[in-house]
């Protein structure tokens, strides 16, 4: 039975045949495949009294550590989950008579196995590199992260229920850590990001969320409608979150396979995207505050997806 389209947020009761009954014209699909992506010296404290207009300038105290240029990770457990999750890493640093720390030997030696370069500096040096002051003597400065493709997050959703969350242009870095965060721990099948105009993982997002983004895989794509229309071709139902929905999220079909679509901060779901969504749901309230932001709505609503779908996701019952 053929998909209808329904804007007030009724899904039909069949849920058979999606993409091969679909309507209209058969999409162009693109022919070339997506693509992964792929320090200040210190200043020198003088060396005794300098003479200065016949008078004798007093030595300058020694200048303190500025933090190279780059991109870093801090602690031990970033270390660790780096190397075990293939996250890439350029070098590390390493703070000076750490030698007899049997932890930071063992990620030591991880580190030259997979050929990494390992370099002892000042703790002061991991000091001006840490944001927080928890290096716990060792920070590890990285290269870009490894985007997946949309086919590898299709791939991890298998065939059963699968939850992933589509960004449409979600610009707030912290927003978007805290999202990918959500997302990892209701065991999404990964999230959809533009590739212009929007947040990027960054090592400000690996912080926001909670180091989630090593364990999820996140795609760039350039049209966000289309990566819809490609998870909907994989069984997905598109749903927008969007205040002006007229069903709450209590009594929208969210069981099964959904592709959650968030909008951005100040302009929320796009005219394009918004046509492109199956419905439309929101949040039920209550107060008078006007609304949720982005990143606590993709919460609520990728718990309330797991929680109708708990019977097959924890208790493995059903189909």
């Amino acid at each position: 039975m053929a998909r209808q389209q329904n804007n007030k947020g009724q899904r039909p009761e069949a849920r058979g045949g999606r993409g091969a009954n679909r309507k209209g014209p058969e999409r162009q699909r693109e022919a070339a495949g997506r693509q992964r992506p792929g320090g200040r010296s210190q200043a020198h404290p003088g060396k005794g009294g300098q003479r200065y207009g016949g008078a004798t300038r007093p030595a300058r105290a020694a200048q303190p550590a500025h933090a190279p240029a780059g991109s870093y990770l801090e602690g031990r457990r970033a270390a660790i989950e780096a190397l075990r999750t293939g996250y890439p890493v350029k070098r590390a640093l390493v703070a000076e008579s750490s030698s007899k720390d049997v932890v930071l030997t063992q990620i030591i030696e991880a580190l030259r196995s997979v050929n990494a370069p390992v370099s002892y500096v000042a703790r002061e040096q991991l000091d001006a590199i840490s944001s927080h002051g928890a290096h716990q003597g060792i920070v590890l400065e990285v290269g870009s992260y490894p985007y997946a493709d949309l086919s590898d997050i299709i791939a991890r959703a298998g065939d059963g229920p699968a939850l992933v969350l589509v960004l449409d242009h979600v610009t707030d870095a912290g927003n978007f850590g805290a999202i990918v965060r959500s997302a990892e721990v209701v065991g999404a099948a990964g999230v959809v990001i533009a590739n212009k105009r929007a947040a990027e993982v960054t090592v400000a997002t690996y912080k926001t969320s909670a180091g989630a983004v090593m364990h999820l895989p996140i795609a760039q794509v350039p049209n966000i409608a289309r990566a819809l229309e490609d998870l909907k071709e994989a069984g997905f139902w598109a749903c927008g979150a969007s205040e002006h929905a007229e069903q709450v999220c209590w009594d929208a079909p969210l069981e099964g396979r959904v592709a959650l679509v968030m909008g951005s901060e100040g302009e929320g779901i796009s005219r394009l995207v918004l046509q492109t969504c199956d419905f439309l749901t929101k949040l039920p309230q209550r107060g008078e505050t006007e609304s949720l932001n982005v990143a606590q709505a993709a919460t609520a609503l990728s718990f309330e997806w797991m929680r109708r779908n708990r019977a097959v996701l924890v208790d493995g019952a059903g189909e």
